[in-house]
């Protein structure tokens, strides 16, 4: 059978003042037309569906869309956990009608899903934290193993107060005697988890810029050595970038973000997992590149005019900018580079060191009006740099209503 495996939509996600919306419309039909076209017979989404545990009308309807769609109205199971922007409870809340259209959503760890049946599958078997499903369409069944993210508050309520190194011990107890009293080699065996997983002693992997640190009470890290022999895949969610940290033979594999969501992932290509398993076999897998979404950039500059021209070429795309100079930047310079490009998110001035006249800068008139002292201070402050007509104005406009 085919597997897709994808995770972080990050649904609802802005960049500063930019929305993504309209690109994450164009990468989720983009996943719905490779799970089509791939025919797949499973969907797994390992977390992190929305940005924030509030998301607006706009991104729920896009996340209920797409899951309908990747479900084909309940011929295709589709399983999707929360992650550590989620909100457990908005997940769990639709899951009853979801079900009903072939979707599983899971919001909290050690979870319970009731056995039902459709036309196209059926649970035929759950407990804490596992599910197994059995398609009309094969002959064996599938079990799957789920830990969506867990905080610390309900990780108390879990697993109790001992959470740094017992974490580990804890959730290799659960899930191997889970997978000791349901996994045999009769089945497909797959773990679907949102955590921050790394293989033991090897070099830490960074979490991407601006997303929440997952640090379970204490503990940074699950180790992937702690995933039962009996698991053939499993599937992974929290890190943006792909990478598979188990091995050809058990992968464990985080699919990446369907986009880049910061400027840390400038220049990453995004992927799904498209998994071929069968029962008692080594799965294999191939990652496909998504196509959707807008380029993001962080570029640096010494001089206006060569800013300018690279901007004119690179259209359709979002730019972390940093101009390094003599002076600051000229509130018509500033303009120019807004006017060259309409995806600049950042625009980061940096002035280049000079020498400064400690004398000067320290025999400051506390007499003087409020103005001029506000140029020496800003002087002061700032490596010998005279504050540009841009800020003069903006401080005599806060001072004039301040006054």
């Amino acid at each position: 059978m085919k597997i897709l495996h994808t995770a972080d939509w990050h649904l609802g996600k802005r960049l500063d003042r930019f929305s993504r919306l309209e690109e994450q419309v164009w990468v989720m039909n983009e996943i719905v037309e490779i799970a089509d076209e791939q025919n797949v017979d499973l969907v797994l989404i390992a977390g992190d569906l929305f940005d924030n545990f509030n998301p607006s009308v706009e991104a729920v309807e896009l996340f209920y869309k797409t899951l309908k769609r990747l479900s084909l109205n309940g011929k295709r199971p589709v399983i999707a956990i929360s992650g550590n922007h989620d909100s457990p409870s908005l997940i769990d809340a639709p899951d009853p009608l979801a079900r009903e259209c072939g979707i599983i959503l899971i919001g909290h760890p050690k979870a319970t899903i009731d056995p039902f049946e459709l036309e196209h599958f059926k649970i035929s078997n759950s407990a804490e934290g596992f599910i197994e499903l059995k398609l009309k369409t094969q002959e064996f069944p599938i079990r799957i193993l789920h830990t969506p993210y867990a905080n610390e508050i309900r990780l108390k309520e879990y697993f109790g107060e001992n959470k740094e190194e017992e974490l580990n011990r804890v959730l290799a107890e659960n899930w191997q005697k889970t997978a000791d009293e349901y996994c045999d080699e009769k089945g497909i065996n797959l773990l679907m988890a949102h955590l921050y997983m790394n293989k033991k002693d090897a070099p830490i992997l960074e979490e991407p810029e601006g997303e929440k640190p997952i640090k379970i009470g204490n503990a940074d890290l699950i180790f992937s050595d702690i995933i039962p022999s009996q698991i053939q895949y499993t599937a992974l969610g929290h890190l943006h970038g792909f990478k598979n940290i188990g091995t050809d033979e058990k992968p464990v594999v985080y699919s990446s973000s369907p986009l880049c969501y910061s400027f840390s992932e400038a220049g990453q290509t995004k992927y799904v997992s498209i998994i071929e398993a069968q029962p008692d076999k080594n799965v294999s897998f191939e990652k496909v590149a998504l196509q959707n979404g807008k380029r993001l950039f962080r570029k640096t500059f010494d001089s206006v005019e060569t800013a300018v021209v690279w901007l004119q070429e690179n259209p359709n795309s979002l730019i972390e900018l940093t101009l390094e100079s003599e002076t600051f930047l000229k509130a018509e310079e500033r303009k120019h580079l807004y006017q060259s490009h309409t995806g600049i998110v950042y625009l980061i001035p940096k002035v280049k060191s000079q020498e400064i006249d400690a004398m000067h800068l320290t025999e400051i008139n506390i007499d003087q009006d409020i103005q001029t002292l506000f140029k020496d201070y800003f002087k002061s402050k700032n490596g010998g740099q005279e504050a540009n007509e841009e800020l003069i104005n903006l401080f005599n406009e806060i001072a004039s209503n301040n006054s």
